[in-house]
């Protein structure tokens, strides 16, 4: 079973704006997938696409075989942003028990489970904090962990780095990749940096201007995941590959 299935999807807004022309993807389970493209080629718009935020003018999106609205409705992916849209009045551990809570679970419940992913952003001695005492890159670990507190199969991200600062950034994106390692889980991911897309992708889905369509899939292997890997030829390869296919 694929982890996302899009089928000749185009979305046109009321204003007759079309921001996507007939778009197939399928991204597979437990495949990195980043979308990358020029400003206001419909890359967010896919991903709200997927999530069943807005639905398609025309075309079919299925998440893990079943219809977007079902599989949103049955919490089975987990959003983040580049806000990483914390509640300040709640706690960092109330923060990652949210959709739990939103489920029904149970106190105990709720709090074993955010204490088991804060452990794995590595905050799990910041949980009695509140957002406004962490620093931007550890609001961002707190937003991993609240969107994959529900153990989902499909992670869906939306430039959850972009306002970071360098340093920070890169230490998130490694700290992504270990922890879709150990959770096996499915990413699309939203970028405007071509740098990043490599590192942290199995394929690079390259998108045209609006009206978005795919015009290159590039697949990204590369011999580490790591500062040796971001210094390989092949990393410096597939990052010259990805900007040719950008500028067509």
């Amino acid at each position: 079973m694929t982890a996302v299935e899009i089928a000749q999807v185009s979305k046109t807004f009321a204003d007759g704006t079309q921001a996507l022309s007939e778009v197939d993807l399928t991204v597979g389970d437990g495949e990195f997938v980043s979308l990358i493209g020029p400003s206001g080629c419909g890359k967010s718009t896919l991903l709200r696409l997927i999530a069943d935020l807005i639905p398609p003018t025309t075309g079919t999106v299925t998440v893990a075989g079943k219809p977007a609205g079902q599989a949103r409705r049955e919490q089975a992916y987990g959003l983040a942003f580049q806000q990483a849209g914390l509640f300040e009045w709640r706690t960092v551990r109330r923060n990652v028990e949210l959709p739990l809570e939103l489920r029904g679970a149970g106190k105990a419940e709720r709090q074993a489970r955010a204490e088991e992913m804060l452990a794995l952003v590595g905050l799990a001695e910041f949980g009695g904090h509140y957002p406004g005492q962490l620093s931007g890159g550890m609001q961002q670990r707190v937003a991993i962990a609240r969107a994959l507190a529900v153990q989902p199969p499909l992670l869906l991200m939306d430039e959850p780095f972009g306002a970071l600062d360098e340093m920070t950034r890169e230490r998130l994106q490694a700290e992504l990749l270990s922890i879709c390692a150990t959770t096996g889980t499915s990413t699309v991911f939203v970028t405007h940096s071509i740098s990043e897309a490599v590192f942290l992708s199995d394929r690079v889905v390259v998108m045209s201007a609006r009206p978005g369509r795919i015009t290159a899939s590039i697949e990204v292997d590369l011999p580490s995941r790591d500062d040796a890997g971001r210094q390989s030829p092949v990393y410096f390869d597939k990052v010259t590959e990805v900007r040719k296919a950008l500028r067509g």
